[in-house]
């Protein structure tokens, strides 16, 4: 690349991997340093060692990731952009020399190093600096006699205004669509007719002729997750799927629909949500309303949070950079409230459920109101809200006095709301209720977890067991327990019985999903048991901890 007069990042990207040596060559480049998998993408067998001390764990989780996801656990060693953007050009070349550059995308708002948010153009960029992206993007590949669909990545120095080369990927990429969006091109197309010995269909000024005046794409990425837990995957059926309206603005490519189950072993992305708007602010503005037509009941998703990010400021002005999600972390993860008419709504979504359900069960004897005795007495219903495994729990009362058929009277929080006037959908389950706000709401019976969909947000709470039940079904306390946040298999188990701990001290590495997770101790205290070891999968909980805590010292 260096060659070809394309900017490289300084660093070490020989093929001698022992160790001490790529930490000498750390040391040489000064501290912060990224580690990386040659063979890596989509963030995997990535890591950043911002000290000497911290390079060899962060080398050896970098190389072991590297090698459970590509088979190949070489590594290059670079200096770390402190306040980087991820800026890529996609690039198509054919057998006859020519070469062309359709525009680049920023993807700087990201997680463990994965994008989240893909956008064309970059905000900010001045136009000459545009220019040279796309002109070197093409030298890359026509360097080494490129053809067919590449994207050529670069890291972008906000500080400075400088662009690095960092890689380039032989393939389209799951953000090709924006690039789609404003060149009013089929990229698949166009792969096909390359391969078939055709010309490009378009010079590089037929192509910036159609950027200039197809306005702005977005495309945010729907994923499994738990983006309160670290943006941790999550895996199961997906009881109800709902989409927004597409249009020739608004384009979604699906891998799942309502009914799949998502796997705990494949990347945990649901779908992609592409937009275009004739300006930027547009753009922002049609994606947040377009996701907040999204419904998805089952996995955590990353919807809530990527409404959050359409709300952010510096979002919307275009200050964004890689480390974006950290910077803001504050204010893209705010204490949620839980209206009280929302949880009046759940309620009376959970007492249709049941009577539904005892309806069906008597052959249809009950009727449609609710099942109550004909005195119509008075019910409560408890509900909880966690963000995971060992996190706060907040719990709910609702209760609700039914006084006619379909009428009711509910009391949440000492908020009382009279005459309600509720029905449930036998088909499709959309409850809706004269507050006046319908709602979606579906309770699960399998998984004891009731989602509301109201107002474009979503609410996801859980029916507690009563305490004779957990007694009958043998459940343990595991206050003092550390627990797997999600299905996985165990990699590495970095304690034993007896040792005592530091909080934030690595106890388990598990793998899920194809990433790496350093389970740390949530607190002080010393190893009583050590419950799964490495090769385990799907382990429960990892380890007992006694704690000063755990015995009220």
């Amino acid at each position: 690349m260096l060659a070809a007069g394309v900017p490289c990042v300084p660093g070490y990207h020989g093929s001698n991997q022992d160790p001490k040596f790529l930490e000498a060559e750390a040391d040489k480049i000064k501290y912060p340093v990224l580690i990386k998998a040659i063979k890596g993408g989509g963030g995997k067998g990535m890591r950043i060692a911002s000290s000497k001390a911290e390079f060899q764990a962060q080398l050896e989780s970098a190389k072991s990731e590297a090698r459970n996801s590509f088979g190949d656990d070489h590594v290059l060693v670079e200096k770390y952009i402190t306040t980087p953007r991820h800026i890529e050009v996609q690039v198509f070349a054919d057998k006859h020399g020519n070469s062309v550059a359709l525009g680049e995308r920023d993807c700087s708002i990201q997680r463990r190093h994965q994008k989240i948010l893909e956008e064309s153009p970059a905000p900010h960029l001045p136009d000459a600096t545009r220019k040279d992206l796309w002109a070197k993007a093409r030298s890359a590949a026509l360097a080494v006699g490129y053809e067919g669909a590449g994207t050529v990545e670069f890291i972008f120095d906000n500080d400075t205004g400088e662009f690095y080369f960092m890689e380039m990927n032989t393939r389209l990429q799951v953000e090709h669509p924006v690039t789609e969006m404003v060149t009013g091109q089929d990229l698949v197309h166009w792969q096909i007719m390359v391969a078939e010995g055709a010309p490009l269909p378009l010079t590089q000024e037929e192509v910036e002729e159609h950027i200039a005046r197809s306005g702005h794409g977005i495309e945010a990425r729907i994923y499994a997750e738990n983006p309160e837990m670290g943006f941790i995957p999550d895996s199961g059926r997906l009881i109800h799927v709902r989409t927004p309206t597409t249009s020739e603005d608004i384009r979604i490519d699906a891998g799942f629909v309502e009914g799949d189950d998502v796997s705990a072993h494949y990347d945990p992305m649901i779908s992609k949500l592409i937009v275009r708007g004739e300006t930027r602010e547009e753009a922002i503005r049609r994606l947040g309303a377009a996701l907040e037509q999204y419904e998805v009941a089952g996995p955590v998703t990353n919807i809530e949070f990527l409404k959050t990010i359409c709300r952010s400021p510096d979002f919307i002005a275009g200050e964004v950079e890689t480390g974006y999600i950290e910077k803001h972390r504050e204010e893209l993860f705010p204490e949620k409230k839980i209206d009280e008419e929302v949880l009046a709504q759940v309620a009376l979504a959970c007492l249709h459920r049941d009577s539904q359900a005892a309806s069906q069960a008597s052959g249809g004897l009950a009727g449609s109101a609710i099942g109550f005795a004909p005195s119509y007495q008075q019910r409560q219903l408890s509900f909880t809200e966690s963000k995971g495994p060992q996190s706060e729990v907040r719990n709910f009362d609702v209760r609700v006095q039914q006084t006619a058929d379909r009428t009711f009277n509910i009391e949440v929080g000492g908020r009382v709301f009279e005459q309600v006037e509720s029905r449930m959908d036998p088909v499709s389950h959309i409850v809706t209720s004269f507050f006046p706000t319908p709602a979606w709401t579906q309770p699960s019976s399998k998984t004891r977890t009731p989602f509301a969909f109201q107002q474009g947000m979503q609410y996801r709470l859980t029916v507690p067991r009563a305490k004779w039940m957990e007694k009958a079904l043998g459940m343990k306390d595991v206050a003092n327990s550390v627990l797997a946040p999600m299905p996985c298999k165990v990699l590495r188990v970095e304690v034993q019985a007896g040792d005592t701990v530091e909080k934030d001290q690595p106890l388990v590495v598990i793998e899920s999903m194809k990433m790496e997770t350093v389970i740390r101790s949530p607190q002080q205290g010393t190893i009583a048991r050590v419950v799964h070891q490495q090769g385990v999968s799907h382990a429960p909980f990892l380890c007992v901890l006694d704690s000063p805590q755990a015995r009220g010292v």
